[in-house]
């Protein structure tokens, strides 16, 4: 069965957008192109999206991936053993979280007493999991291993309220980032209230700020395919116009 890249997107859960990165950045090529240049993907195609999804999931980036794939070791059913170790792995994670949730319907009933740092614990830690998964050794390579490990330290030891402050606060960085990329404008007023906003949002992280940091970051922005597709579903070209008005942010301070 062959299937165009709106139906393949459609089946798989995923974005035209996605599958045109994926083409484009060489990971998942369509198995032809049709006279009216649609993309065309086959089973093979299929499968080997199959792969890369349960990859991503786990926190893989692309360039991986594809050195993966295109192993002339890979073998897709030992392949598909360790998406089964990984993911068990991962509901061993949401078990935790579940029991935990589950603990404070017993403190809510009365049955137990719980205090608000247990309550929030099992968010902390999948916030540190899921960026140490996701960014973990290009942040410790860029930044240093004390330095990250400070970072995580800090998000263990944030209050109830902090917590808040901190989902309340990302957001209103996304929501402003959008109108201000969809202006398209990285000097403007709106730009720089969402770089003052992605600045307050650092400082949850870092323990001291730099302009110099600041704009290394936003660079990786744009050459991490990951943090670019991040970022440029906020809004088409998020990446790139965040690294400008960051650029434009540090340099008017």
């Amino acid at each position: 069965m062959e299937y165009t890249i709106n139906k393949l997107a459609n089946l798989a859960g995923i974005s035209t957008r996605t599958l045109r990165h994926y083409d484009a950045c060489g990971l998942l090529k369509p198995k032809r192109i049709s006279g009216n240049s649609y993309r065309i993907y086959g089973q093979s195609e299929v499968d080997r999206l199959q792969h890369i999804l349960f990859y991503r999931e786990l926190g893989v980036e692309l360039a991986e991936i594809g050195r993966i794939l295109a192993s002339e070791t890979f073998n897709g059913q030992e392949a598909m053993q360790k998406h089964l170790t990984a993911l068990k792995a991962k509901r061993q994670h949401l078990d935790g979280l579940i029991a935990n949730v589950e603990k404070c319907i017993s403190a809510i009933e009365g049955e137990i007493t719980m205090s608000n740092e247990e309550k929030f614990e099992g968010f902390k830690q999948k916030l540190i999991e899921s960026n140490e998964k996701q960014y973990g050794n290009e942040i410790r390579e860029k930044y240093g291993e004390n330095a990250v490990n400070r970072a995580n330290a800090k998000i263990k030891g944030m209050t109830e309220a902090q917590y808040a402050e901190l989902e309340k606060l990302s957001a209103e960085l996304n929501d402003t980032l959008r109108a201000a990329a969809e202006s398209g404008d990285p000097k403007s007023d709106l730009a720089k209230k969402a770089c003052e906003l992605h600045k307050r949002w650092l400082r949850y992280y870092w323990d001291d700020y730099s302009k110099e940091a600041h704009l290394g970051l936003a660079q990786m922005y744009v050459d991490d395919p990951r943090f670019t597709a991040y970022y440029d579903e906020i809004a088409p070209g998020c990446a790139v116009f965040l690294r400008d008005a960051i650029a434009a942010f540090v340099c008017s301070e």
